[in-house]
């Protein structure tokens, strides 16, 4: 077969260092989440839907066929931490003068037919976080993904 094809779609999902609530600005989150769409489409990873809230970010995108995760992810978060860091709002704002992403992150696979259920999951985030914190929130798509993990060392 002469050509390589693929369609993979992943949830991807990571957190400000120590849960902190830097991305407090909505006009920041805005940007971010326009920036990170920018990321996305550069390494061949068109994002079907990226929100920014408070404390995290959660991403549904389309895998590039010649990118790994771990690059995609490595290069998302430090470039949109790179680029939080020039954005500053308020030079006096502690959050965001010393502004990092989590170590870690969680990506999970989405098949084609729950594809809208997820992208509308994400949209509702900012109703969804008044019910519940982004450590329940992640903790529970471990394990509804049955992912092992040890909690000692998910919260960098």
């Amino acid at each position: 077969m002469p050509q390589s094809l693929s369609k993979i779609a992943l949830h991807l999902t990571f957190s400000t260092k120590d849960r902190l609530r830097a991305l407090a600005y909505p006009e920041l989150r805005t940007q971010l989440e326009g920036y990170i769409v920018g990321i996305l489409k550069n390494l061949g990873c068109p994002s079907i839907v990226t929100r920014a809230v408070i404390d995290h970010v959660h991403v549904l995108f389309l895998m590039s066929r010649t990118e790994s995760t771990a690059n995609v992810v490595q290069i998302v978060k430090q470039e949109s931490s790179r680029w939080i860091k020039k954005q500053l709002p308020n030079r006096e704002d502690p959050h965001l003068i010393k502004f990092q992403w989590q170590k870690g992150y969680g990506v999970f696979s989405v098949s084609e037919s729950v594809i809208p259920s997820v992208k509308k999951y994400i949209e509702n985030q900012e109703a969804h976080h008044k019910r519940m914190t982004f450590q329940e929130e992640y903790l529970g798509l471990l394990k509804k993904h049955n992912v092992a993990y040890d909690e000692r060392y998910v919260w960098d």
